[in-house]
């Protein structure tokens, strides 16, 4: 079978990453690792950009990539015209079976949808909620990534759903639905855990209002006088923006915080190495690589009840779920992870079991081919 897979080279947004090598994001490039174990399919990779990277021509024995540059004016201010229009020309050279949208919040997903093949999308950020919890002014991103996905989900033969919290929220929208979690770099399984003292908690993602780092912290403060810990934050922060210095105002008066900034998958893999803890206080989430990593790697998480996080951990079992709206839930919950080494040990032992079981980039791949399989059994390809 030949894939038409359509995502964002990261090289485009983060300088840092100005390698030689593309960066898909966690999610898309695990799932890759899964493709280039199937030796019976042929994946092309497409991504657009607004300059030239240095790429190779394959990325696996089964994988080739393909970097399109894309003029500004072909962006997001005429609604992706520009990548539409070159993916669709890439895509009648190589003649896929089908074609699968990386996320609804660029250009990708309206790429797949007007393609002219079959094709199906993942939402790895439900853009209609979360543009409601960033309370997005209109025509800010988050606004008009909303209304791309509301434009999108109905126009794709279907929608792989990471967890059932997005199968809810594109039900009335979509015409098929499938259920897949994310695929984990498999370089995590390998991890393993060496937690030390004091205890360490990893809390990572980008500072924002969503991810609901500040309420963290205030909440930790009455255990911070009891016990000795520290908390490091991992992840973008655009000090521009009001939460994020109110992030660093909070960070500078506790010793016990700070924060190492944006890091790359090795560089968590070795953060993950010494943590006694992650947690994901979020207001909203849909299936965050962070929780999925820190169970391959077998370290214990504490994550807040909201969006699909209840998909990924069964509480008291392979993790603990808070309240994030609630100090005295999130505090207690990690005090009783920290308090209770033997549970902190079991809960992590069954997530990186299960994670073996679920999240293992073969099996997702799999799966995936199994989806591939059924729309391309009832759709015909357009030339």
């Amino acid at each position: 079978m030949k894939i038409g897979f359509l995502t964002t080279d990261a090289r485009e947004s983060f300088p840092q990453l100005n390698a030689g090598t593309p960066n898909f994001g966690s999610a898309p490039q695990a799932l890759l690792q899964g493709f280039a174990l199937l030796p019976e399919i042929q994946v092309h990779v497409i991504s657009c950009t607004q300059r030239p990277f240095a790429s190779p021509e394959k990325l696996a024995d089964n994988i080739w990539f393909h970097s399109l540059v894309v003029p500004k004016i072909g962006w997001l201010r005429t609604g992706y015209q520009g990548c539409i229009r070159a993916v669709r020309k890439k895509l009648r050279e190589i003649q896929p079976e089908i074609v699968h949208g990386q996320g609804t919040e660029r250009d990708c997903a309206i790429s797949a949808v007007f393609s002219g093949f079959p094709n199906v999308l993942t939402i790895h950020g439900n853009m209609r909620l979360v543009a409601k919890v960033e309370r997005a002014r209109p025509f800010s991103f988050w606004w008009l990534a909303a209304r791309l996905e509301t434009f999108t989900v109905p126009r794709s033969q279907g929608v792989v759903c990471i967890t059932n919290y997005t199968r809810d929220a594109v039900a009335g929208l979509a015409q098929k639905t499938w259920v897949v979690p994310n695929a984990v770099d498999a370089g995590f399984f390998e991890v393993r855990a060496n937690p030390g003292s004091p205890p360490v908690i990893l809390c990572a993602g980008a500072v924002c209002v969503r991810k609901n780092q500040n309420a963290f912290i205030r909440a930790l403060d009455p255990l911070a006088t009891k016990q000795k810990f520290r908390l490091v934050f991992l992840g973008a922060a655009l000090e521009k923006d009001a939460y994020v210095r109110e992030f660093f105002g909070l960070l500078s008066s506790r010793a016990w915080c700070e924060h190492a900034g944006f890091v790359d998958r090795e560089t968590l893999k070795s953060h993950l190495r010494g943590a006694s803890l992650l947690a994901l206080p979020s207001l909203e989430d849909n299936c965050p690589m962070t929780v999925l990593e820190a169970a391959a790697a077998g370290v214990p998480v504490v994550a807040a009840r909201v969006g699909g996080v209840p998909d990924l951990i069964e509480d008291g079992k392979t993790g603990l779920l808070c309240n994030p709206l609630d100090a005295v839930s999130m505090s207690n919950a990690v005090e009783k992870m920290l308090a209770q080494p033997q549970l902190s040990q079991t809960v992590a032992m069954e997530a990186k079991k299960q994670a073996h079981e679920r999240f293992h980039p073969r099996v997702v791949a799999q799966r995936h081919l199994e989806i591939y399989r059924e729309v391309t059994g009832r759709t015909v390809a357009v030339d």
